[in-house]
């Protein structure tokens, strides 16, 4: 990193279980990520069941870190979350002195994302929500806005967070949606 590095935004990656958050970080890092995935065990049968094919091997057990550098002066801190409900008290301490937060949402567990959203709400935190396409989507946008009940100001996008590009424009999305509608709440900052 750059000594002229000033100044650091952090963000936060959240979504349910197996949705994509690992991938993610680890598509648009620019250092290899720092990653808590851990192999799966036969105690986690029946609790960690993701959706789809695929036979997930691993799992995020603390969060995901990787880093961007976006000029001179500013870098981005990704932290991606675990989705498991039994790690979710860890969200709490992530969302301190977080800017904003990504939502990855698989369209096959819709209600896996209703718990980050909550939180989020929650905490008055500014987020986005990305859905990520584990295949051709089966409904559009407009259908998913409405099945999270997502006010129309919040940004929607679709992405894959296998691809780099895909990634950056999501946090790309993110940091816009930061720099237009949480500025004014920046700006009453002391």
């Amino acid at each position: 990193m750059r000594d002229t590095a000033s100044d650091g935004l952090k963000i936060a990656i959240v979504g349910g279980f197996g949705v994509g958050k690992t991938t993610l970080v680890g598509a648009v890092s620019e250092i290899r990520p720092l990653s808590t995935e851990e192999t799966m065990s036969r105690a986690g049968v029946g609790i960690d069941e993701p959706a789809g094919p695929g036979g997930k091997q691993s799992t995020t057990v603390a969060f995901d870190f990787g880093r961007i550098t976006l000029d001179d002066e500013m870098v981005l801190y990704l932290f991606g979350a675990p989705g498991q409900e039994r790690f979710w008290f860890l969200w709490e301490r992530l969302f301190s002195g977080t800017m904003g937060a990504v939502v990855l949402v698989d369209t096959r567990r819709i209600a896996d994302s209703w718990y980050a959203i909550d939180r989020l709400e929650h905490h008055g935190l500014p987020f986005i929500v990305a859905r990520n396409n584990f295949g051709p989507p089966q409904h559009s946008l407009d259908d998913l806005r409405e099945a999270l009940s997502l006010p129309p100001g919040i940004p929607l996008i679709d992405c894959d967070a296998r691809r780099r590009q895909s990634a950056k424009r999501v946090l790309i999305t993110l940091v816009d949606y930061l720099l237009t509608y949480a500025s004014p709440a920046w700006e009453s900052m002391p």
